[in-house]
C-alpha cells in the first residue's frame, strides 16, 4: 500500500476552497496533493500550491471576469491555461461571490462532449 498523500495546498487556502465547494452538493474535491474538481473527465476548478483558485468559465464571463477583477489567465508549468482565470487573494475569501463563477464553470462544463474512459488492460 502506497502512503497517503499529503496535500500541497496551505490549510488556510484549503479551507476556503472546502468552503466554495460546499455550496454546491453536486461537486466533490478530487485530488490528495492537488486538490481540483472534474466532471465527465474535464477539470473544471484547481486550487494549485500556493493556493491560487482557477475556475474554468466559458469565453464570455471569462473575458469579463479578467476585466472586471484585473486578473490574468490562469499559468501552470509555465504555460498558460486558455479556459481558466486566476482568483484574485483579494476574492478568495469571498464565498458569496465565488459561488457564481463555480456555477459558471460547472454548467459549463457540464456542455462538453464527455472524455472516453481509459480502460485499464
Amino acid at each position: 500500500m502506497s502512503p497517503k498523500k499529503k496535500c500541497n495546498v496551505p490549510a488556510n487556502k484549503q479551507a476556503v476552497y472546502g468552503k466554495l465547494l460546499a455550496t454546491n452538493p453536486q461537486i466533490a474535491r478530487k485530488g490528495a496533493a492537488n486538490p481540483y474538481t472534474s466532471l465527465n473527465g474535464h477539470m473544471f476548478t484547481y486550487l494549485n500550491p500556493a493556493g491560487t483558485l482557477a475556475p474554468r468559465l466559458p469565453e464570455k464571463e471569462r473575458e469579463e471576469f479578467l476585466k472586471k477583477y484585473k486578473t490574468t489567465l490562469f499559468e501552470a508549468y509555465g504555460a498558460f491555461m486558455k479556459e481558466y482565470v486566476t482568483v484574485p487573494d483579494s476574492l478568495l475569501k469571498d464565498t458569496k461571490t465565488l459561488r457564481k463563477y463555480l456555477e459558471l464553470s460547472y454548467a459549463y462544463i457540464k456542455t462538453l462532449k464527455p472524455k472516453p474512459t481509459k480502460k485499464k488492460s
